[in-house]
């Protein structure tokens, strides 16, 4: 167990941190002040990993409920580094903050009806609300404290769309480094692109997808020396986890019985589970909820190796053999991820196996749905005043497929998690509540989308008193 002494916030604990192999049969071990994204040894991904036992954890996680009487002081009001003792990479000095994770977790009733569960059971915990419009802003301000750590003067990453908001946002808005962006062909929403652009981010468009684009600023980053800020980077979850810490935050310090997320490039599961997992070590919580992580259907690399291929982390000893087998046949079919999730339309998920290890430890599931489901999620969300851009609502329709299943309970607590706001991908909500058949056949219909069966098309009336008045009536 580890000390129980009270956290002293001042206190440098960059010693105490360390970036370590995840493959248990390597364990090689980096300081904090290295840039790295992978293991010499052997080239697997890296954590950060505390020596809890030198540092001051606090006895039950309702002290930090301390910090709400200091929302002046700029990392009480941060809803990530108000969490600082359970990620003390960085002492709170070098601490880069811009008020990220002010997010709102949401009891609702109407989607818990769409979904099949009982009332007062499901919560949408919202990132859209974040600075930049999604949960990246969690990772990038933990990611950007440890650049400016490294004395970095450029940051760069592969994105499609949220997580160069994210960078872009930092960087104008600190002053201490350039963004530097690498997107694929079309592969971007206007809303996202918007905000990099407007941010002053030197933007690079390759011919390509996401996972050509991310290949390729690993190469740049490497060969300029320019610090890269995608979620191979562990400093980048460091900042994720806290957003479960919000949700239990939320819950009065309560587990729910599940997180359901949506899988991308699986660095939010991934993140999740460590929180949990160092939660649980610590004794801050009894028991860890399971994770349920849901791929688009157009972009399923991990519930195709999962469910039917059967990979597993297998502590620690995963049969690589499967992953690079199944990565062959989609080179050798010319295969690319295709989904209106665009946030999450991903073939080569760089957190893999960290998102192994997190369904291992919290006996998770992982499941698939179409743009259809996906879509009419989307919809009942808006319905119920919380719009998301599309990515996010496979959370709501993977919930509703184990519900189904009767993998979830009715009366089981349940957490999904929405990545972003609704006008990053304005495009996408337009479209699916439009009367106009070409528009809806040009934006969804070639995604195998046929219906909206929630739209709220708006009512054409001529510009008539009388015309305007009945038309209300009729539609009130």
């Amino acid at each position: 167990m580890p000390t129980t002494a009270q956290p002293v916030t001042n206190q440098p604990t960059t010693g105490l941190a360390y970036q370590q192999c995840i493959m248990p049969r390597c364990g090689a071990q980096y300081s904090v002040d290295e840039v790295r994204t992978s293991c010499d040894a052997c080239g697997s991904l890296l954590d950060i990993v505390y020596d809890w036992d030198a540092l001051p954890v606090p006895k039950t996680l309702k002290w930090f409920e301390s910090k709400w009487s200091r929302r002046n002081e700029p990392l009480c009001r941060s809803g990530v580094w108000r969490f600082h003792e359970l990620l003390p990479f960085a002492p709170p000095e070098a601490v880069v903050t811009i008020g990220e994770g002010q997010t709102p977790l949401i009891l609702t009733n109407g989607v818990a009806d769409y979904i099949g569960l009982n009332h007062d059971r499901l919560y949408l915990e919202y990132e859209g609300m974040n600075p930049s419009g999604s949960f990246k802003d969690n990772g990038m301000t933990a990611a950007f404290t440890h650049a400016h750590m490294t004395g970095a003067q450029r940051a760069a990453c592969a994105s499609t769309g949220n997580t160069s908001a994210s960078l872009a946002l930092y960087c104008c808005s600190s002053k201490l480094m350039k963004a530097v962006i690498f997107i694929g062909s079309g592969k971007i929403s206007y809303g996202k692109l918007s905000q990099a652009l407007d941010y002053g981010a030197l933007t690079v468009q390759i011919a390509g997808d996401f996972d050509d684009a991310m290949h390729r600023v690993q190469q740049i980053s490497k060969q300029l020396g320019i610090y890269l800020v995608n979620s191979v980077n562990p400093f980048r979850l460091e900042g994720q986890k806290t957003i479960m810490f919000r949700v239990l935050e939320s819950l009065n310090w309560e587990v729910p019985d599940w997180i359901v997320v949506p899988g991308g490039n699986l660095g939010n599961s991934s993140a999740f589970g460590k929180a949990f997992h160092e939660l649980h070590q610590l004794g801050l919580i009894e028991r860890m909820p399971r994770i349920a992580i849901i791929n688009a259907a157009g972009a399923n690399t991990l519930y195709e190796l999962y469910e039917n291929r059967g990979l597993r982390w297998n502590k620690g000893e995963p049969d690589t053999s499967i992953v690079n087998g199944y990565y062959a046949e989609l080179d050798s079919e010319g295969r690319r991820a295709d989904t209106i999730a665009s946030a999450i339309e991903i073939n080569r998920p760089v957190n893999l196996y960290k998102c192994l290890r997190a369904l291992e430890c919290t006996q998770g599931v992982v499941r698939e749905v179409s743009e259809q489901e996906m879509l009419d999620a989307k919809a009942q969300v808006g319905a119920n005043g919380m719009g998301c851009e599309p990515a996010s609502a496979a959370s709501v329709a993977g919930a509703k497929l184990l519900r189904e299943e009767g993998v979830i309970g009715r009366d089981e607590r349940v957490v999904c998690i929405l990545t972003g706001h609704q006008l990053k991908d304005p495009t996408a909500t337009v479209a699916y509540h439009t009367a106009d058949q070409n528009e809806f056949n040009r934006v969804l219909g070639s995604r195998g989308v046929s219906r909206a069966a929630y739209a709220n098309r708006a009512v054409q009336v001529e510009n008539d008193l009388d015309a305007i008045v009945r038309a209300i009536q009729l539609n009130s």
